[in-house]
């Protein structure tokens, strides 16, 4: 068996190399070459690729541009294997289960495959069945893509467009969850728990009884696809209105429950009875409170024009070595905002703010945690969803308008008052220990120990103006330190006195004027200068 299975791995990976070499990998890669390996590659390949055009922060919009038409052409399973595979998970025959089963696939995708059927109480039902051995191809394929990678030496070759191993790993964990059907089935119940007071969403019901981790049993949704115009409009729906709360939906699971479908196109929403109907839960994108109430920041900042506040999200959220160039980042920003400023929040394009967020994050070397940048790539598929229902709808205006009633509806005054309490006590207690500090800061200078690290960004800037610059910031922090000082020792009895205050006390007031004085005259001497 060992024998086979290790015959079986040299194959696939000759096949591997075979593939990377007839398309002539080391002479170089373009984002066409690279997805027709992909595709040649096989299923596994292909999962992949899909996974990396969503990561805009890590590749550039080329690649992801590219790799979008990245598609599962897999070929369906017979309706034995099917059968055979249920059977083995249930151990009875399909009969006993199934009054009906559709031979004839809704779907097959890379990693399972979609039947309509019919359970013996009446209930209309899908069952996805798991592809056999999947697990053990996808985990093969990424261990010998790792040996590929060190034979061909291909980090040289891709190290300045791709960095393989990120991809490998959040590749292999999402294929893991997703394989896991159970994972699925919690993802739908979860998803049905957080929209169950809202009479215009549903999901599907899991049938638990019939479900394991390689079968899945839900209920069968059929109603009206949700791009189909003109079947909707005949049937008397508003498709302002689907648009509308589709779009306010999907915020909603954002901003409010940090828990959203990562896959929202057509094909996984349906129109029935009046309701919006999602449906196939094993793409899901999940955010922490933190990453919520940046992603919250991030909209108001956008809508405020508030470039600062951007920037600090960006590099909140994102994931760097601090080896940025700050004050280019916050320029590229500030162009992007310029570039939105003066446009209607119904005339932007929340597809394209996204994109060019990102492309300024792939150009810093910032990337983005796995949960954002699943979002992005569900932001830009929702606004090309909602816009096939009612192309004037803006999706950005929506998220604005939602996120500003939010916080406001969410105020808590007294935990304002709270934290505004606990600011003004962490600043007294820093004030305290400015003395402290300032003693340090004089230790250090008399042993040579402090050291000032500027980054100099173009070498027309004098340094004789740095040094004036660092010898008044001494003088102040010198100065602050004094007058700091001096004020707690009046409030000591500590003798002598002169002016009914302790004597060191009013040197350290008197040498604090005359170093603010010297300080005060040296910047009005410069002013005067300049002018």
């Amino acid at each position: 068996m060992k024998q086979k299975s290790s015959l079986s791995t040299k194959r696939r990976l000759a096949q591997i190399l075979a593939i990377l070499r007839k398309h002539h990998l080391t002479k170089g890669i373009d984002p066409v070459k690279f997805r027709m390996i992909l595709e040649d590659l096989g299923p596994t390949f292909v999962k992949i690729g899909q996974i990396m055009a969503s990561r805009q922060d890590m590749f550039s919009q080329r690649y992801c541009r590219e790799l979008v038409k990245l598609r599962d052409n897999v070929a369906p399973m017979s309706t034995e294997v099917v059968k055979r595979l249920i059977e083995n998970e249930y151990q009875e025959s399909l009969d006993q289960v199934f009054a009906e089963f559709d031979n004839e696939p809704l779907g097959s995708a890379s990693i399972a495959q979609v039947h309509k059927a019919i359970l013996k109480d009446g209930r209309r039902i899908v069952v996805k069945v798991q592809r056999p051995g999947i697990y053990e191809m996808m985990e093969r394929d990424i261990s010998l893509i790792r040996r590929a990678v060190k034979i061909l030496k291909l980090n040289d070759v891709l190290g300045s467009v791709v960095d393989l191993n990120i991809v490998l790993d959040e590749f292999w964990h999402t294929a893991k969850e997703e394989m896991d059907f159970l994972n699925e089935a919690h993802f739908a119940r979860r998803f049905a728990h957080l929209h169950e007071n809202i009479q215009y969403i549903d999901a599907p019901m899991i049938i638990d009884e019939y479900s394991t981790s390689k079968v899945l049993v839900m209920e069968y949704i059929d109603g009206y696809e949700i791009d189909d115009r003109l079947t909707l409009k005949n049937a008397g729906y508003d498709l302002k209105e689907i648009a509308a709360k589709l779009a306010e939906n999907y915020i909603k699971q954002i901003v409010d429950d940090g828990f959203f479908h990562a896959d929202p196109h057509p094909g996984n929403l349906r129109i029935r009875d009046g309701k919006i109907v999602w449906i196939d839960f094993g793409m899901m994108g999940i955010l922490n409170r933190a990453d919520k109430d940046l992603l919250k920041d991030a909209v108001l900042a956008i809508g405020q024009n508030d470039t600062q506040k951007l920037v600090d999200v960006i590099l909140t959220l994102g994931e760097h070595d601090n080896r940025i160039d700050y004050a280019l980042f916050y320029d590229n920003i500030e162009t992007f905002m310029k570039h939105y400023v003066s446009m209607d929040l119904t005339d932007i394009n929340l597809g394209d703010v996204v994109q060019e967020i990102f492309v300024i994050a792939h150009q810093h070397r910032i990337s983005m945690p796995k949960g954002v940048s699943m979002l992005a790539r569900g932001l830009v598929t929702i606004e090309s969803t909602v816009m096939l229902v009612d192309p004037h709808i803006s999706i950005i205006e929506i998220a604005a308008n939602h996120v500003a009633s939010h916080m406001s509806q969410q105020l808590d005054y007294k935990k304002e008052l709270t934290k505004s309490a606990k600011k003004i006590y962490d600043a007294s207690q820093n004030l305290l220990t400015l003395p402290a500090q300032f003693s340090d800061i004089m230790r250090m200078i008399m042993k040579g120990r402090l050291k000032v690290n500027l980054d100099i960004m173009e070498s027309s800037v004098p340094m004789n103006a740095i040094n004036h610059m660092v010898n008044k910031l001494i003088v102040g922090i010198v100065s602050t330190g004094l007058l700091m000082a001096s004020s707690l020792l009046c409030t000591t009895q500590m003798t002598p006195k002169v002016f009914g205050i302790p004597a060191l006390g009013f040197i350290g007031y008197m040498s604090a004027i005359c170093l603010g004085i010297w300080l005060l005259f040296t910047v009005l001497k410069e002013r005067r200068h300049k002018k």
